[in-house]
């Protein structure tokens, strides 16, 4: 039944060589190297009741290589965290230490509201 969902309305074909062609190969988003990366590391108050996270935003790439990046950066800041619609979010004001994380593996790096 899962199948069906993908073919977006196509019950049948009359053509007998007719092949699907599904829309993932036009969506797929492939991760920048790390040069080619301009991202924006910020320490964010609002709506989170006075507590400061660090916001590492504007990562180009596919979601499983942004939740590593994620990942990596949580466990060097030895602190929770999440990734959430494009968004990095590090519990803590951790501005310095990821910039020079990110800046030792080669990524563009900018501390925006300092």
């Amino acid at each position: 039944m899962g199948k069906d969902k993908d073919k977006k309305g196509i019950v049948y074909s009359t053509n007998p060589d007719f092949k699907f062609a599904s829309d993932e190969s036009e969506n797929t988003i492939e991760t920048l190297p790390p040069q080619q990366q301009n991202l924006i590391v910020m320490l964010d108050k609002r709506n989170r009741s006075g507590k400061a996270v660090t916001l590492v935003t504007r990562f180009v790439g596919t979601e499983e290589d942004l939740n590593d990046l994620g990942k990596f950066l949580k466990t060097r800041c030895g602190v929770g965290g999440t990734v959430k619609e494009g968004e990095i979010m590090i519990q803590g004001d951790f501005r310095q230490k990821i910039t020079q994380i990110l800046l030792e593996k080669g990524y563009k790096v900018k501390i925006s509201g300092m």
